[in-house]
Parts: structure tokens; sequence; C-alpha cells
């Protein structure tokens, strides 16, 4: 009997071929967006997620503080207010996993007839642990590099391509600001950070050989910043707190002054990003709702003049022996075929626009099973919610009133 009712069903939707394609328009459109706009935003996640773990996990950055001259300040990391004795000081710290202390500016590297300008980092090597930034070839530099600033460095991906080519850089010497340098490794690509900067455009080397041999340093053993990681994340409130009392200790601040460092949550600016991108992506979603709710309406409406038109049909229908609820699952099976025909194309089309934005804009867009899903499950439920209405109202039918309808 079921399979029969399915057969009128369609039967009755070929009748009307154009009112019926008009129908699942709506919910061709809704489904299609949905699910173009979930890809998108999970995309989007999926880029944040990917550069939150590239920068690594709960890190502090410790920078040195500002200065005043003739009334002007300066910004943060400007001053000389941090140095090696203070990184050493923190990493004896509870809780604290890791640091690095690190010095940084910009040189002109060059290869051959190559030259490119690019970030110089010098720092120790647990730099590159804290960073989780491993090497695709070669290897790090040691403790031993960093106390006889041994002239060696590591190579970003952004490096080797445009000084390189297609020459392998292990081994080769490249000049820096005049002076030699030995390439130890190349680092694995990272791409870009949060703020849209190329972490492959850069140069790694032992602190000591940067400070002396291409960033000058002013104090001995003065540093810009010092990267500190905890161990876990319930313990970067107290690893903070900790590192703020040891250097106003060191630095002799007192309670109530200004501290000539500054303390950054780098795990709290990522996750606000992530829960940021999260949020615009259920944004998206919600916007794209709508047009399923506009399809769902659409159902409801053809349907309502299908029940019109047919009334006379349906007092046929229930003067020889149909039931009530047989004719109220007729028009909901209607309802139902039309939305979930509906829901496939507007896979379809969602899929292969969510394809189409990744050729040619190179997004990333993630197409889960479950999003695809969700925008099915929702659009049949909104075609069987919007459907029900006729399909009730068909069966409530007086049949000596349908018969008599013109």
């Amino acid at each position: 009997m079921f399979a029969a009712m399915l057969g009128e069903a369609w039967r009755a939707m070929g009748a009307n071929r154009l009112r019926t394609f008009l129908t699942m328009l709506g919910m061709m459109i809704g489904v299609g967006s949905v699910v173009l706009m979930m890809a998108v935003g999970q995309g989007a996640q999926e880029s944040v997620k990917q550069s939150i773990n590239a920068m690594g996990s709960n890190l502090f950055i410790v920078l040195s503080g500002s200065f005043t001259a003739s009334g002007a300040r300066s910004g943060s990391g400007s001053s000389s207010s941090l140095n090696v004795n203070d990184a050493n000081a923190i990493s004896e710290l509870d809780g604290v996993s890791n640091v690095a202390p690190i010095s940084m500016g910009n040189a002109q590297v060059v290869y051959g007839n190559n030259n490119w300008s690019t970030s110089i980092i010098g720092t120790t090597p647990s730099y590159l642990d804290i960073r989780v930034w491993d090497l695709e070839d070669g290897y790090v530099f040691s403790e031993s590099d960093i106390r006889s600033a041994t002239r060696v460095a590591l190579v970003g991906k952004t490096v080797v391509e445009n000084i390189f080519g297609d020459v392998n850089p292990i081994g080769k010497t490249i000049r820096i600001k005049q002076n030699p340098f030995m390439v130890l490794g190349v680092l694995k690509g990272k791409g870009q950070s949060l703020d849209g900067r190329d972490q492959d455009d850069t140069i790694i080397m032992p602190l000591t050989t940067a400070q002396r041999k291409i960033l000058g340093n002013q104090f001995a053993g003065s540093v810009r910043q010092i990267m500190v990681q905890a161990n876990t994340p319930e313990l970067m409130p107290m690893v903070e707190q900790n590192i703020n009392g040891l250097l106003n200790q060191r630095h002799n601040i007192r309670e109530g002054s200004d501290s000539d460092f500054f303390v950054r949550n780098l795990t709290a600016v990522a996750n606000s990003a992530a829960e940021t991108t999260r949020t615009m992506s259920l944004l998206l979603g919600a916007i794209a709702s709508v047009s399923l709710l506009v399809g769902g309406i659409g159902i409801m409406n053809i349907m309502l003049v299908s029940v019109t038109e047919r009334t006379r049909e349906i007092g046929i229908r229930m003067a020889i022996g149909a039931r009530e609820r047989d004719i109220l699952l007729q028009f909901l099976l209607e309802a139902i075929v039309i939305s979930i025909i509906g829901c496939l194309i507007g896979l379809f089309i969602g899929i292969t626009g969510a394809m189409l934005v990744n050729k040619i804009t190179q997004a990333t867009v993630v197409i889960s099973g479950e999003s695809v899903m969700i925008a099915f499950a929702v659009a049949a439920s909104v075609g069987i919610f919007f459907g029900f209405y006729p399909a009730r109202k068909a069966a409530r039918m007086n049949p000596i009133e349908a018969l008599r309808f013109q």
C-alpha cells in the first residue's frame, strides 16, 4: 500500500513538473547554501586550528618594556630590560617546560647571484621544541654552537625557494651582512601565522651569533623577548603570575610601579581567534538556514494549492473508502518526496560550489559527513513540517463538500 501511495505521489508531481521544480528550487538553494557556508566556515576553523598548532601550545611571550626619551615613550620591546639570565631563572619556575630567549631583526641574505631580505631569529635549540618546528633536512645547532657563536643557520622554506631554487642548501655557505654562514638544516613549512605573516620566511641561528655578527647588542646578554611554555593549560595562570613576580624581583620593581616588561598569553589570543572563527561559522550557517525556511514555506504554499485543485479527487477517494490517515499520508508523502529530491540536488550544488571556491580562491574548505547529514536531516524535517498542514487540511475535508467542489 505504501508503495502504491508513493507511486501516486510521483505521478501527481509529474503532472505539474514546472510547479514541482519551482517547489524544489527553494529547498535546493537552501540545502546548497547551508552545505557551502558550513564548508567555508569549517575550512576557516581548520585554518585557524593549523595556525594555532603551528604556533605551539601553552605559550607566553615576555617582551622587554619601553623607555622614555625627551618626553616620547617608545613601544614595547624597545628597551633592553630582558637578558639571558632572566630566561634561565624563568626556566627554573614550577610548571615551566621550555624557555627560549630570542633576539630578532631583518637582514639581506646572499647565495651566489641571488639575494633575499628575510627575518633573522637568534635563539636556542629549545625554540624549535616550543614552536613544534621540525627539520625537513639536516640537523639543529647545539648548545656548544651558542657558546662558541658558531656561524651556522637553519633556513625556512621561503628562503630556500628564493635563493637556492633547486639546489640542496645543506652544507652550502650563505652570506649575511658579509658574514659567511653554513646551512645546517632546512625547516619544515609552517605557512602563515594568525596575523598573516609568512613563518617560513626566516633564518634561525644561535643566539650569540645573531647578537655578535648580525643584529648587534647594546648590552651584553640582553634579548628582545623570551618565549615560555607551560606544562599544561591548567598551570598557565600560575606560571604567568610566577613570571611576573620573578622578573619584578630580579629587576627591582617596587610594588605599585610599572614593570619594565610585558607578559603576553599567546594561547589566549589564539583561542580568541578560534572562538571568533567558530562564531562566524555558526553565523554563516544560520544565515544560510533562512533559505531552508523559505524553501519550506514554498512547499507549504504549493501543497495548499495542490489540495485546493484536487479537492474533488479527495472527495472521490473518501467516497470509495479512503480513510483520513490515507489522505494525510498521501499528501505528506508528496511533500517528503519533493523535499528529499530537492535536498539531494542541493547537496550536489553545495559540494560542487565548495570545491569551486577551493579551486578558485585556494581557501580551505571542509566538507564533512556530519555537516551534510545535518543539512539533509534539517531540510527533510522542514519539508515534513511544512507539508503536514496541507496534508492535514486535505485529510479533514468533508467528503460531500469535496464532491460538490467545482
